[in-house]
C-alpha cells in the first residue's frame, strides 16, 4: 500500500508527526502480523514558507524531511489553492498512490483532495466533521469540501461524528479516532517541562523592536524567575481580530491597560498581527507596555511550556483551545463560534467563546481568574489516535 500524506502550514504539522511514527510502527510489525507494509510520502505543499513557522517545526517534532515540498509559498487563497493542484496533479500521475491523506483545513488539505479524486484516488481526511457553521471563514470551505469528496473520515469526537451523520455521509466511511494533536502533547509533555520559561523569553524576544528595552532585564521578565507567578499568554492571528484598526486597537487597549496591569502577557506575534499594528500606528503602544513581552513565533515546546503554567489564554487559534482543554489553562477564545465544541466549557472544556468584544472579553477574563486551571479529557484523547488512524486505512474494505 501506497500512501501520500499532505501537509501545508504549521497547524498541520502537529498532527502528521504522529502519524509518520504510527506508520513506522506498523512497518515494523506488518510481516509477523500479515499486515500490509505502507510505503509512505511526505509532500508539504509550502503554504507556510517562514523558517521560525515551519522548518523549526519539523526539526522539533522530529518530522522527516518532506520526499516533495512543491514550494506554493503565500498568495491569495485561489492563488495557493490553483498552485497546488496544479503541482500536486504531477507528484500524483509519477507516484500512483492508494492513499491520499490530508490533516486539517488549510488550503493544502481542499487542493489535494479535490485532485485525488479527480485522479480515483481514495482520501483520507484525519480531523474530519469539524463545523463551525461560519462559512465566511476559508476553513470551514475547505472542511465541508475535503469531507464531502473523502472515502474516509476520522473524527476527533462524537460531535463531529454528528456532523457528518448529518450532512448525509454513510456510516462506513466514519471512525471516531480521537484527536491526533493530543498524541503529540503527550509525546512532547516532559520535554516541555523540562524547558525554562525566562529563557523561552530571552531566545525570542524581539529586543531590537523593544525601546523601552535596551537589552537589560524588564519588570515582566524578573517576576517570572521563580515560575510561580502569574502570566497570560496571547496569540492572535486571524483577519476577524486585526485587520480592522476599530478592531484591534480596542484589544490592544485592553492587554497594555487592564490585563498587563495584573499581570506579564507573553505575545508570540504573527507576522501579519505585528504588520497590521505597524500599519495602523499602533506599535509604538505596543512596546511602549513593559509587561507586554513580544516574542518572535515560537517552536511548539516553547508554546506547550507556556501553556503548562499560564494563568489563562487569549487566543484565536483551533489548536490551542484543545491544548487548553487538556492542560486546563483557562482560554478566552477571540472568536465567535469553534469548530471545536468540545473545548468549550458547556461540553465541559477550558474555553470560552468571547469575540472581539471587548466588555464581554473583560467579564470572562476576571471569572477565568476566579475559575483556575481543570484539566479535562475528551474521549480517546488518549495519546493513541494515530495508531488508531493507521488502522482504519489498513483495514478499510475498499
Amino acid at each position: 500500500m501506497k500512501i501520500i500524506s499532505v501537509v501545508g502550514a504549521r497547524p498541520n504539522f502537529m498532527k502528521i508527526a504522529p502519524f509518520i511514527r504510527a506508520i513506522e510502527q506498523h512497518n515494523q510489525t506488518c510481516a509477523n502480523e500479515e499486515k500490509s507494509y505502507i510505503e509512505h510520502l511526505l509532500v508539504h505543499t509550502g503554504q507556510h514558507y517562514d523558517v521560525r513557522m515551519s522548518e523549526s517545526f519539523f526539526q522539533a517534532l522530529g518530522i522527516p524531511a518532506p520526499d516533495i515540498n512543491l514550494e506554493i509559498g503565500s498568495g491569495s487563497h485561489a492563488e495557493q489553492v490553483g498552485n497546488t493542484m496544479i503541482t500536486f496533479e504531477k507528484v500524483l500521475t509519477q507516484e500512483k498512490p492508494d492513499w491520499i491523506v490530508v490533516v486539517g483545513d488549510v488550503n493544502a488539505t481542499l487542493a489535494c483532495s479535490v485532485t485525488a479524486k479527480k485522479l480515483s484516488i481514495k482520501v483520507c481526511h484525519i480531523e474530519a466533521g469539524l463545523r463551525s457553521g461560519d462559512e465566511t471563514m476559508p476553513e470551514e470551505i475547505n472542511r465541508l469540501v475535503t469531507d464531502r469528496l473523502s472515502d474516509l473520515l476520522l473524527t476527533p469526537d462524537k460531535l463531529s461524528m454528528e456532523n457528518l451523520r448529518k450532512e448525509g455521509v454513510p456510516e462506513e466511511k466514519i471512525r471516531f479516532v480521537g484527536n491526533i494533536m493530543i498524541d503529540t502533547l503527550e509525546r512532547n509533555r516532559s520535554q516541555s517541562a523540562a524547558l525554562d520559561i525566562n529563557r523561552i523569553i530571552q531566545s525570542n524576544r524581539l529586543t531590537d523592536a523593544l525601546p523601552h528595552n535596551d537589552k537589560e532585564e524588564t519588570p515582566a521578565t524578573s517576576l517570572l524567575e521563580s515560575g510561580s507567578n502569574p502570566y497570560a499568554i496571547l496569540t492572535m492571528h486571524r483577519p476577524s481580530n486585526v485587520d480592522k484598526k476599530e478592531i484591534l486597537a480596542p484589544i490592544l487597549n485592553f492587554l497594555t491597560e487592564e490585563v498587563a496591569a495584573d499581570m506579564p502577557v507573553i505575545w508570540p506575534i504573527h507576522p501579519r498581527t505585528q504588520k497590521m499594528l505597524q500599519q495602523f500606528d499602533l506599535w509604538d503602544k505596543a512596546t511602549a507596555c513593559k509587561n507586554l513581552i513580544l516574542l518572535h513565533p515560537i517552536g511548539y515546546h516553547e508554546m506547550l511550556r507556556l501553556n503548562m503554567s499560564a494563568t489563562i489564554m487569549l487566543t484565536d487559534s483551533g489548536g490551542l483551545q484543545e491544548e487548553c482543554c487538556v492542560l486546563g489553562t483557562p482560554c478566552l477564545t477571540l472568536r465567535w463560534n469553534t469548530e471545536r465544541p468540545v473545548t468549550l466549557k458547556e461540553h465541559g472544556g477550558a474555553s470560552v467563546l468571547v469575540g472581539n468584544n471587548i466588555n464581554r472579553i473583560r467579564e470572562e477574563y476576571q471569572t477565568a481568574l476566579r475559575a483556575g486551571r481543570i484539566p479535562q479529557r475528551p474521549e480517546l484523547w488518549d495519546g493513541n489516535t494515530a495508531n488508531r488512524c493507521v488502522e482504519a486505512i489498513v483495514n478499510y474494505p475498499g
